[in-house]
């Protein structure tokens, strides 16, 4: 049982480890569109997203543990968890928006 339980904890941090690598690599992207380098903007993007996929597939680990009725215990942590993966999704959704503004803007100069 408690290695059950350490697993869900190392698979939590993980998961909001993951999300602050994610975050500061999107930022990145923002910041590299700003000064209309949109290939690194790009490059950055696509690095977010093989992240967001992992962090998604610990995510997806979790839910099919749960579904196969191994109880996973909701602790703050794990909601903890899930508020930074949801939030940098939001932010991964945005970044492209921005980037596109800035791409556009850039075209009109």
């Amino acid at each position: 049982m408690e290695t059950k339980k350490n697993s869900v904890i190392e698979s939590v941090m993980a998961l909001i480890n993951d999300a602050a690598t994610i975050k500061t690599i999107i930022l990145a992207a923002i910041e590299d569109a700003k000064k209309s380098q949109f290939t690194a903007a790009t490059t950055k993007l696509e690095e977010a997203d093989k992240k967001l996929i992992a962090a998604h597939e610990i995510q997806t680990h979790l839910l099919s543990q749960e579904a196969a009725g191994q109880k996973v215990q909701v602790t703050l942590l794990l909601v903890h968890a899930q508020d930074h993966i949801m939030s940098v999704s939001t932010y991964r959704e945005l970044a492209s928006e921005i980037i596109d503004l800035y791409r556009r803007l850039a075209e009109t100069k």
